[in-house]
């Protein structure tokens, strides 16, 4: 059992943390990540907890109690049989040493290449563009549009929020896989 694959629970939006609870008490095998993050409120600031993979619980069990597990309450549904849609021992256990030894693990929309995205954050704010690299930094290419003329900004990959995906055969400034953008 202790090498076995964890299964994941899709469960209610901000029951993560009384999922958990619930599957503690059935005494079931289940993980939940937390973050640190702290949050301004109007009248003070706190520190809060909040879940790595928003509305999901990660779960091992035998397979008898598999009722046990989907009736929990704020279980939507056991994701996935195969072994595709399950999570290896080992990468579980990288994301908990990651998280107790000081790594800055944080939720993030998946970017890739080719993905249309908007700027929400600095001087080219509400400025789209499509990712042309991915490295530490997010290479986004940007075209004046009455020029038509490009040009390449590196930002932070959390400055960026996605916006659709992306469509085979757009260009800009020649290249395949693009769009123009509006600044």
């Amino acid at each position: 059992m202790f090498d076995s694959p964890w299964r994941v629970l899709h469960v209610v939006a901000n029951h993560e943390k009384r999922v958990a609870q619930h599957l503690g008490a059935r005494s079931l095998e289940h993980y939940l990540p937390l973050y640190a993050v702290r949050s301004k409120w109007t009248d003070r600031t706190v520190d809060l907890e909040r879940p790595l993979f928003a509305g999901y619980v990660f779960v091992r069990f035998p397979g008898e109690a598999r009722i046990s597990v989907v009736s929990t309450p704020g279980v939507l549904r056991l994701l996935g049989n195969s072994a595709g849609e399950t999570v290896s021992a080992a990468e579980i256990e990288r994301i908990r040493e990651g998280l107790a030894g000081g790594y800055i693990l944080r939720p993030h929309p998946a970017v890739s290449i080719g993905e249309r995205v908007r700027v929400h954050r600095g001087v080219f704010e509400g400025v789209e563009g499509i990712v042309t690299e991915l490295r530490h930094q997010c290479k986004v290419i940007i075209a004046l549009a009455v020029t038509k003329q490009c040009f390449s900004l590196e930002v932070d990959l959390d400055d960026v929020e996605v916006l659709r995906k992306p469509v085979a055969g757009e260009v800009l400034c020649g290249r395949r896989k693009s769009a123009a953008f509006r600044a």
